[in-house]
């Protein structure tokens, strides 16, 4: 079952840029609630605690219950707006979810197994190529994130999408062979690399010429001879 957290709002009477402004000057964030059919319910919620709730993760993905004056909507956050200079909300879309709701939303992906990768023991790097995916879930089972093993990894190694099972009922949008995460060279290693193969085949060339080489005489000329 998705997580479930209770917000408390207030209605608001007024819509409109006016109204909004009133709003975030007296410590508030204007909201509108949309979907199911029925009609959107515009809101505010308190900025400090809305703050909190945005910076703890996973906005986004947790169903919220708000109540509305006493009046309570299941909900899911699909956007929220901020101040482009001090960076606090400044207006937030919720989504109502109604009975067997299926929606829409993009899931972080989770590294782990870093530690044990043979490519970074030997110096290389994680490089998370792709940071969510997007699949169609039950409202009531968004997950955590998708979790992607690395521990066999070397460098230049990648795991994509395909390589990992996704949550029960979850429908892939998007395609199943997109690069997930990678373990990159350290810097220098292609070098060595090369440097290494050089070696190799100047090595392979000596020992070529020592074989094609004719041996070498054993004694004096006509020294068996009486």
């Amino acid at each position: 079952m998705a997580t479930v957290s209770e917000l408390k709002a207030t209605a608001r009477s007024r819509a409109g840029k006016g109204a909004a402004r009133a709003e975030r000057r007296s410590g508030r964030v204007p909201a509108v609630i949309y979907g199911d059919s029925k009609p959107p319910v515009a809101i505010s919620l308190d900025l400090k605690e809305l703050t909190l709730r945005i910076h703890a993760g996973r906005f986004l993905t947790t169903v919220q219950e708000l109540d509305v004056d006493g009046t309570k909507h299941r909900v899911l956050p699909r956007d929220f707006q901020v101040d482009p200079v001090r960076d606090f909300p400044i207006h937030v879309d919720f989504l109502r979810l109604g009975v067997g709701a299926r929606i829409r939303v993009r899931i972080p992906v989770h590294v782990f197994g870093a530690e044990q990768s043979p490519g970074v023991k030997r110096g290389g790097a994680v490089n998370l190529v792709t940071h969510a995916v997007e699949l169609e879930v039950p409202a009531d089972s968004i997950p955590n994130s998708i979790d992607v093993d690395v521990s066999s990894l070397e460098i230049n190694h990648s795991k994509h999408l395909s390589d990992v099972t996704l949550p029960a009922n979850a429908r892939l949008i998007g395609k199943a062979d997109q690069t997930l995460v990678t373990i990159v060279p350290p810097s220098g290693y292609a070098e060595e690399i090369k440097a290494a193969a050089d070696a190799a085949a100047a090595a392979a060339s000596a020992a070529a010429a020592a074989a094609a080489a004719p041996p070498a005489p054993t004694g004096a000329p006509g020294a068996d001879k009486k």
